[in-house]
């Protein structure tokens, strides 16, 4: 048993004419070509929030951490 070929067939298909083409009117419509957002986006505040500023100060302060540990080290290796 072979399975059915996946593309319809053109004489079955409507308002097809010979040779393949459309008739004039037998397509949808094209869709709304709109650009940019239906609705205004809500303002977001400009300021940084304090737990952004924590966070900031506490990588700051492992990495600063981090170059004492290493310059330390290079220290120890020339002694």
């Amino acid at each position: 048993m072979t399975a059915p070929p996946p593309d319809p067939d053109p004489t079955n298909t409507p308002d097809l004419e010979q040779g393949g083409g459309v008739r004039p009117g037998s397509t949808p419509p094209d869709s709304g070509q709109t650009s940019g957002l239906s609705a205004p986006e809500p303002r977001t505040s400009r300021m940084f929030p304090p737990t952004g500023i924590v966070t900031m100060m506490a990588v700051g302060v492992i990495a600063v951490g981090f170059l004492v540990f290493a310059v330390l080290l290079i220290l120890d290796v020339f002694d």
